[in-house]
């Protein structure tokens, strides 16, 4: 490691490149640490926009019409509303609102109290409920590609609408939505760079905290670029891998 960061070192000294992160060890750990935060920040979301779509494509065929209503409008709000607006929106009014009405737990942080759900949890929820509108509009599709005829005979075998949409339904709407869904999670893996607005210190907000202590803005930024173009890179792999491996002869 130690020949890694003098080769840094010895780059900024002849070029002027200046790669902080990689020869001074307050920087690196800050760095590390930025990789780690938005590594949970993408992941965390990924799942829970998937959970999202899941239950809210359930929901789209509820016999209640309130829930069908419900649903309705989650779906319109957070699809004809900017995603910065809602990490805004959540962190400034409805977590400062649950405060000031006491109804947010406090934890006691050895001396002073923070809010269960600090920057880190609003961005989650934001993000997860942005990415799950869409997703339940991707499911949504699936399910209707699901042929009648193999509604019917879930029925025929006595599934209640709940087993049937486990068991019969979702599985096969699933393989049909998975073109669609890699898109769409693709898009949330960016848009969690829009965290940085509320101090989560992940990849942007903290690139943004060097360059404005080194001065070093080019460097980190084609840093962030190569960060993102290599995550991205793997979530395409991967979800590509999944929709072979889940492709039916004669179905797809």
């Amino acid at each position: 490691m130690e020949v890694f960061a003098d080769f840094f070192r010895d780059l900024y000294d002849t070029t002027g490149l200046n790669f902080v992160i990689f020869y001074e060890e307050y920087e690196s750990e800050r760095f590390i640490a930025a990789v780690w935060t938005s590594l949970k920040l993408i992941v965390i979301c990924l799942i829970l926009s998937l959970v999202v779509g899941i239950v809210g494509a359930w929901a789209q065929g509820a016999k209640s019409r309130i829930v069908r209503l419900v649903m309705a409008g989650y779906i319109q709000f957070f699809r004809n509303t900017p995603p910065f607006v809602q990490i805004l929106f959540f962190y400034f009014v409805v977590g400062t609102t649950l405060e000031r009405a006491g109804l947010m737990p406090l934890v006691d942080m050895g001396g002073w109290n923070e809010p269960l759900i600090g920057n880190f949890g609003w961005a989650v929820v934001s993000l997860s409920f942005f990415a799950g509108a869409f997703n339940v509009e991707i499911f949504r599709s699936g399910i209707e590609a699901v042929p009648t005829a193999t509604r019917e005979a879930a029925e025929a075998l006595g599934y209640t609408r709940l087993k049937s949409f486990i068991y019969v339904i979702f599985p096969l709407a699933f393989r049909v939505c998975l073109p669609a869904l890699n898109n769409n999670l693709v898009n949330l893996l960016k848009t969690t760079t829009l965290a940085y607005a509320i101090a989560v210190p992940e990849m942007m907000y903290t690139a943004n905290q060097i360059w404005s202590d080194n001065v070093n803005v080019t460097e980190m930024m084609f840093v962030l670029f190569i960060y993102y173009i290599v995550l991205v890179g793997i979530l395409v792999w991967l979800m590509h891998k999944w929709e072979r491996k889940m492709i039916i002869l004669g179905y797809n």
